[in-house]
């Protein structure tokens, strides 16, 4: 290394141009802190205090869009071109965000349900991490447990705000990878539940999820298998529905009912769901991890648009789109972890939390990964270029 390399937020930079960043592995970012779920969940409030203050841009015409996707046709003359098989998504998911994160990263989301076919995940992805100021690459890293626990921990900010300080019973639909994540953010956000009931639908899923949840929170002394929806939302403190399955017909994606609620539930659904009349009238609070990326979504694909995103919001986007909603009946978390719209305020008040995920939290958790990597000299460092040869 030169003697007059200096660090710009960990990145080796040069007078001479040199430009080095490090490339950090699945097991690099376990080393460097990726699964603290309760650290994640610190870092996403910090993060939706910034997104309310404006403190960030993403892509699209209103700086709020989820990313690029490409799209492949059902019939096609090239007989190599990929088929629009059950979520296959090739997107680039771009963002910067201020305050004391101030870089700038894209994650590459690379997915097709088929992928579990062949022992893969159902999706592969990766982030790189940039500096504001040159663009230089900061790092690159394996994104499937950053994007697994950024959304994961949005439940659980969600929980910190909106659910009841004393509750004790998790719903869960969907023992998967998302399952098991959200479940690590509402044990983060509340220490006095003990309970869980768990629906699935497949039996290898469930097994991986109570051998994981055993051996992580032996405080959950109550575990139920349930066999239907109703039965994990009836009585639960928590409801969350973390299921995968196709997409098109809201009729076929899991209900939620006012009727099978307790008074003070917290619902918080990062996957696709439906709701009666009772859960989309104005006796439910309905908030929103972003509005402006609902808004952007609802601009971006056909209608309705619950048919094409299967997330609540989208279904509150169609409903006010067709006059059956006012706007102002939609929150936005960020609002209210900035304190600028009330939390909880009564131990009665039924709360649904819909869950998109932004590109935004996945900077602001890749930034804490890739300051601990550089702290505790984790990862392999490569080099772009000692000087490059166009200027």
């Amino acid at each position: 290394m030169h003697l007059n390399a200096f660090l710009r937020d960990g990145a080796i930079m040069t007078n001479n141009t040199r430009v080095d960043f490090i490339y950090l592995s699945e097991q690099d970012m376990i080393k460097a802190g990726v699964t603290d779920m309760p650290g994640c969940v610190d870092t996403m409030e910090e993060m939706f205090e910034l997104l309310h203050r404006g403190d960030y841009r993403m892509a699209g015409p209103n700086s709020d869009s989820h990313g690029a996707m490409i799209t492949f046709p059902d019939e096609s003359p090239f007989p190599s071109m990929p088929k629009p098989t059950a979520d296959r998504r090739l997107m680039a998911m771009p963002a910067y965000l201020g305050g004391d994160f101030q870089t700038c990263g894209v994650k590459w989301y690379g997915s097709n349900i088929a992928n579990r076919e062949k022992g893969l995940p159902r999706s592969i992805l990766m982030f790189i991490l940039n500096d504001i100021d040159t663009g230089a690459p900061l790092a690159y890293m394996s994104a499937n447990l950053l994007s697994a626990y950024r959304t994961g921990a949005i439940p659980g900010v969600g929980a910190r705000y909106l659910a009841r300080k004393d509750s004790k019973v998790i719903g869960l639909l969907g023992p998967g990878v998302m399952g098991k994540t959200t479940v690590a953010s509402f044990m983060a956000a509340c220490p006095n539940l003990d309970t869980i009931k768990i629906k699935a639908r497949g039996q290898a899923s469930l097994d991986s999820f109570l051998t994981w949840v055993k051996a992580e929170y032996p405080q959950l002394i109550n575990i139920e298998i349930v066999d239907s929806v109703e039965a994990v939302a009836r009585d639960s403190d928590l409801v969350t529905y973390c299921n995968s399955g196709e997409v098109g017909d809201p009729s076929t994606y899991p209900i939620v009912k006012r009727e099978w609620l307790k008074p003070g539930a917290f619902l918080a659904m990062p996957a696709s769901c439906s709701l009666d009349e009772g859960m989309s009238g104005p006796g439910v609070r309905k908030v929103m991890d972003s509005i402006g990326l609902y808004e952007a979504w609802y601009e971006e694909v056909p209608k309705p648009s619950h048919h094409v995103i299967p997330l609540v919001g989208m279904r509150f986007m169609d409903m006010i789109a067709d006059g059956l909603m006012d706007k102002s009946e939609l929150e936005d978390l960020g609002a209210i972890v900035a304190g600028d719209t009330p939390a909880r305020k009564n131990e009665e008040e039924i709360i649904i939390l819909s869950v998109g995920g932004i590109p935004v939290e996945d900077v602001a958790w890749g930034t804490k990964i890739y300051r601990n990597a550089i702290a505790q000299n984790i990862g392999v460092k490569l080099n772009l270029w000692d000087e490059p040869v166009l200027k």
